[in-house]
């Protein structure tokens, strides 16, 4: 189409033609900012470690031993080209890639470029220093959950009762149609009441907390209510895929804004189910009430819903029923399910 319209001499052009050539000109100019901004090794390199996470500018800085003032500036040029958006998340901002993508031409080089850099393994050295950051955010939420376990309930519950988000994750559980021998997992149990629910519905259940003050708690919960098919295990979901669990349910209520990387749970959870598994995950969408950060230990301000879907793709699991639920408080929360086939 290009070459037709640069074959056109100016004695020949109409109307239909030079507005052709504008709308060429007009999509050239909009892909140069994003080869420009490809055009960086470095910048490359940012892009690829952005694939599922996402990361403040200290942190990309200790990523790749960059000094502030020149991580700055590359993260200025791949958010000018639309290669990173922003997450605000309190008083800091965060980096990622674009979310919500259409079908325009800037999207498709966009896609394009993405999938050939996600090609490249990442260094060795930046692997490690992605994990100690994620080691260091998984500290600041056992060293809260530490301090105020015997709290947390009433801390909870400042952003939501315990019906307004297990009632509909039940629901979805009875949906489907489980064997007698079907397993289940609760991922970050808290102090054990959805345990009930899952201990009368599957054989087995396995309670994974990384915190040992909490998981006590639910051991608790369980031994007064007579729950004798729980398994507790102390360690993260990447524990329970090494032991190579499998399960056919996957329960996350109100813990995936405490997770270091929330995408990481994603992938794990997709190793672990069985076939036709579900993952059924109550959380916060978005917010901008930063006072839970410090009151709940929440290590993020919710998220949007394209974000879990786009996770959930990326792992390999397909989505199912959506719920969202308007709190009197400001609050939303968003009842997901997401299904191995």
């Amino acid at each position: 189409m290009l070459n037709n319209l640069i074959s056109n001499s100016p004695e020949t052009v109409n109307p239909t033609t030079e507005h052709a050539r504008t709308v060429a000109t007009q999509c050239l100019s909009s892909i140069a900012p994003i080869l420009k901004a490809s055009g960086d090794p470095l910048r490359l390199e940012i892009l690829r470690v952005l694939q599922r996470d996402t990361f403040g500018v200290m942190e990309l800085c200790n990523i790749f031993d960059s000094r502030q003032s020149g991580m700055s500036h590359h993260l200025k040029v791949l958010h000018k080209a639309g290669l990173v958006e922003t997450q605000r998340e309190g008083n800091s901002i965060f980096y990622r890639r674009p979310i919500k993508q259409d079908d325009e031409i800037n999207d498709e080089l966009i896609h394009s470029l993405f999938g050939i850099i996600d090609q490249t393994d990442i260094s060795v050295a930046t692997a490690e220093r992605i994990n100690l950051i994620k080691e260091q955010r998984a500290e600041q939420s056992q060293a809260f959950f530490s301090r105020y376990a015997d709290k947390f309930k009433e801390q909870q519950e400042l952003i939501a009762l315990f019906e307004q988000y297990a009632v509909p994750v039940v629901d979805l559980i009875n949906a489907h149609d489980f064997d007698d021998n079907a397993t289940a997992m609760e991922i970050g149990p808290g102090e054990g009441a959805f345990l009930n629910e899952l201990s009368t519905r599957f054989n087995k259940v396995y309670a994974l907390d990384n915190s040992a003050g909490m998981l006590n708690k639910a051991k608790t919960h369980a031994d007064e209510n007579k729950l004798t098919n729980i398994e507790f295990v102390l360690g993260e979901s990447s524990k329970a895929v090494q032991e190579n669990m499998s399960v056919d349910a996957i329960v996350l209520n109100m813990v995936l804004h405490h997770i270091p990387s929330p995408a990481d749970i994603f992938t794990d959870c997709a190793q672990l189910l069985n076939d036709d598994g579900i993952m059924l995950i109550s959380d916060l969408s978005h917010h901008d009430q930063n006072w839970v950060k410090e009151n709940c230990g929440d290590l993020w301000l919710g998220f949007e819903s394209e974000e879990l879907s786009l996770w959930a793709k990326n792992a390999g699991l397909d989505e199912g029923e959506s719920l969202y639920i308007g709190l009197r408080n400001g609050f939303q929360i968003q009842v997901r399910e997401f299904i191995k086939r």
